[in-house]
């Protein structure tokens, strides 16, 4: 990292010599760090790199978050925590497809405006910081709704229209998503994904759970796309067990 900075640094200086301007300076320098950070068939973890302990996304304490802060290059402070993000919505995005692709955008969001120039380095460091502490209290919710990892990826599934949490509230999202969960997990089977009739028997049953509870109508087809995707996911692991 020092290397590319130096590298950075004297390119800069070559000023009338240099026809490229600081932002593609930059923005080149940002490729070459990429690309140290990943090389081929190995990936280097940078947190070591850096003289840090690697942290899991649910333990990122205010110890750790000084550490970050403190470095002494901000920018590869952002390059740690936007790989810590990006490696744990990698993980979730194969448990609760609403939540990853909520975070994802939010992640992109920050980042695009990071790279264009929009919040300094700094405030996209304190950006991403929100942002994961926001993903490990969501990863929480479980506890405080009384639901499993798999219900509330199915709770999220439900909710993931906001018309649809006004109109039912958290309590019978909750009852659904629990029904939800059990019935799909009985009718799942490895293979039920390549046959259609096997996945049109799941879509009615969805939606005749979602009529029983009184799931608004216009919202239905989203949320029952939805909940097939969810299923998807995790159906394999349910196969087996």
């Amino acid at each position: 990292m020092s290397f590319f900075q130096a590298l950075q640094a004297a390119l800069s200086k070559q000023g009338s010599n240099n026809h490229k301007t600081p932002e593609q300076i930059d923005a080149a320098i940002r490729q070459l760090v990429s690309k140290a950070i990943t090389t081929e068939g190995q990936v280097i973890d940078v947190f070591t790199a850096a003289g840090l302990p690697r942290p899991d996304i649910s333990i990122l304490s205010d110890q750790f978050l000084a550490e970050v802060r403190s470095l002494k290059h901000k920018n590869v402070a952002a390059e740690l925590l936007e790989k810590l993000l990006k490696d744990e919505l990698k993980v979730r995005s194969g448990r609760n497809i609403v939540q990853s692709q909520v975070f994802s955008e939010k992640l992109k969001k920050t980042l695009n405006a990071y790279h264009n120039r929009a919040i300094s380095t700094m405030q996209v460091i304190e950006e991403l910081i929100k942002l994961a502490k926001d993903l490990d209290a969501a990863s929480k919710r479980g506890e405080t709704l009384g639901l499993t990892d798999d219900e509330v990826a199915f709770y999220d599934a439900l909710a993931a229209n906001q018309s649809a949490v006004i109109a039912m509230g958290d309590d019978k999202l909750r009852v659904i998503a629990t029904e939800l969960i059990t019935q799909v997990r009985k009718s799942v089977t490895i293979d039920w994904t390549l046959r259609e009739s096997a996945r049109a028997r799941i879509r009615v049953m969805v939606k005749r759970i979602l009529n029983k509870y009184g799931y608004p109508p216009d919202l239905q087809d989203d949320a029952v796309k939805t909940v097939l995707a969810q299923a998807e996911l995790l159906s394999a692991g349910w196969a087996q067990a």
